[in-house]
């Protein structure tokens, strides 16, 4: 006989949330993984002594965590979220019967606790981490990685721009990050070139901020930058892209990430519209500090060429930070036919044919991208008359002139370290792309790292830290210490014969397999 199952309520129920949530549940688990309570009083400056309950500080990070473990962007789609589970009431400690906390409720919550609250959770989960064996210390990978703001470039208004350049550009420096060079001037004449273009065949032509077509729809501007536009509704966001992507507004997500198990040991939000390279010292400034609630030190950082900069290796020596990081595309360890006198402090060339001019130091000039760098120059009486000037100077200069970074010696210690030992280089850099790719990979897909919900630097930095948290919480429960030590053996044994083959392809015999076992190892 078929069956047919239909409800019938009953009045009264006589059943408890802890049976029917198995003890073998994830949330279970998570409860027993970290005492939450040390929350209590992280939070207590924050309230007063009268008035209405607010929701549990612990409740609202644990409601955090749900939503980042299952990658819920909306605080109502994860209020539906926790209301529907079980296993997530228990770990909230909500019966059955009661009503969860008002999506608005997190917001305000959010937004109420400082940054400071959210770090002291990070460095209890990465404390836990530390007490499992999971970190070493020894390597730091740093990357990151760019996070949709809660704003849409239709948002985007115009800068006010005054008339008078001269007043412009220190305006503009007062109030901006960024450093106004010619180049940038000449992006925002372009755009407002082509503005006064398209609004001057207008009937009634008016400058106002929002123009529209003889068919009433609105002109959109067709040059976007950071220098011409800002978003009243993300004032901290920035336009930014990636190649083969739309541009958007931006934040920037910074981690650093340990190469022994992949744990994230430093985690922030920047502004997208600067430089890796300027935001290094930021990071491993967090990592540092959490460092040294663990009572260790970073020895050594890898990183790609975006994190370049005078002022990142500067950071890293000034600190005692092994430090591993490509020069930029335009560094230049040498000038063909020019060597560098450090004593005059001058370039004397050495083309053969050439009549030995000397480019003497000029002092520090600002280049069209807002560089520092050191300008060295020829006497035109010397360079004039030399037969090489043609494929040296040009046929219209009559001199020579040098720039260089004033950071330059940074990079040629840089330099000297990677090409000293090149496959050691190789390998680092090998490194740091299988550590802290696939860490922010998973950050972006699964933990929340897309976009964030709230607005502004403050909370984009919150949104970074508890994804990261998530993230080390994530792996604190499925670490196996038995398991890693298994591991680590084997990778040990596996190098040792790699070794012992090496050593006995030493014999010239054996050269044509040598060969063969370096090319497939390396």
């Amino acid at each position: 006989m078929q069956g047919r199952k239909q409800i019938e309520p009953k009045m009264m129920y006589q059943i408890s949330i802890n049976d029917l949530v198995p003890t073998t549940n994830y949330y279970r688990q998570l409860s027993k993984a970290i005492d939450f309570h040390f929350l209590y009083a992280a939070t207590k400056e924050y309230y007063g002594s009268e008035g209405q309950e607010s929701i549990d500080p612990v409740v609202f990070f644990k409601i955090l965590l749900v939503g980042y473990l299952n990658n819920i962007n909306s605080d109502r789609k994860l209020m539906e979220f926790c209301s529907d589970s079980l296993a997530v009431r228990l770990f909230l400690s909500y019966d059955i019967d009661e009503a969860l906390p008002w999506h608005s409720t997190i917001s305000r919550t959010r937004q109420l606790y400082g940054e400071e609250v959210f770090v002291q959770l990070f460095q209890q989960i990465l404390q836990a981490c530390c007490e499992k064996g999971m970190i070493k210390g020894r390597r730091q990978a740093v990357d990151s990685a760019f996070i949709k703001a809660n704003a849409s470039m239709d948002s985007l208004l115009e800068k006010e721009v005054i008339e008078d350049s001269h007043a412009y550009v220190e305006e503009l420096n007062e109030g901006s990050d960024y450093k106004v060079t010619s180049a940038r001037k000449k992006l925002v004449d372009r755009h407002h070139a082509w503005k006064a273009e398209a609004y001057k065949t207008m009937p009634g032509h008016v400058d106002t901020p929002q123009q529209v077509d003889e068919n009433g729809q609105l002109i959109r501007p067709k040059f976007l930058s950071n220098h011409t536009h800002y978003s009243p509704t993300d004032p901290d966001a920035r336009i930014s892209t990636k190649p083969g992507k739309p541009r958007q507004l931006n934040y920037a997500g910074q981690i650093a990430v340990d190469d022994a198990h992949h744990v994230i040991t430093g985690a922030c939000a920047s502004t997208a519209g600067s430089k890796d390279s300027e935001n290094l010292p930021e990071i491993l400034e967090y990592t540092r500090k959490n460092f040294e609630q663990l009572g260790m030190r970073i020895d050594q950082i890898t990183a790609d060429a975006g994190y370049s900069s005078g002022i990142a290796l500067k950071y890293c020596e000034e600190h005692g930070i092994d430090a591993y990081i490509p020069n930029f595309g335009q560094y230049k360890p040498q000038r063909a036919g020019f060597i560098y006198n450090a004593d005059q402090n001058q370039y004397e060339c050495v083309k053969e044919g050439g009549h030995g001019a000397v480019l003497s130091y000029k002092g520090i000039k600002v280049d069209s991208k807002g560089y520092e760098k050191k300008s060295f120059r020829s006497s035109e009486s010397v360079c004039g008359k030399c037969p090489l000037r043609l494929q040296c100077c040009g046929e219209r200069t009559k001199f020579k002139k040098l720039e260089e970074s004033i950071d330059k010696p940074y990079y040629d210690r840089m330099h000297e370290k990677l090409t000293s030992n090149e496959k050691y280089a190789k390998r680092i850099s090998r490194i740091r792309s299988r550590t802290v790719e696939p860490v922010l990979g998973t950050l972006i897909n699964f933990l929340n790292l897309r976009k964030i919900n709230s607005r502004g630097m403050k909370q984009a930095n919150k949104h970074v830290i508890m994804a990261a948290l998530t993230y080390n919480l994530k792996k604190l429960l499925k670490f196996n210490r038995p398991q890693a030590l298994v591991v680590s053996q084997a990778m040990r044994r596996i190098e040792t014969g790699i070794q012992e083959l090496l050593n006995f392809c030493i014999t010239p015999k054996h050269n044509f397999k040598r060969s063969i076992l370096r090319a497939s190892i390396f």
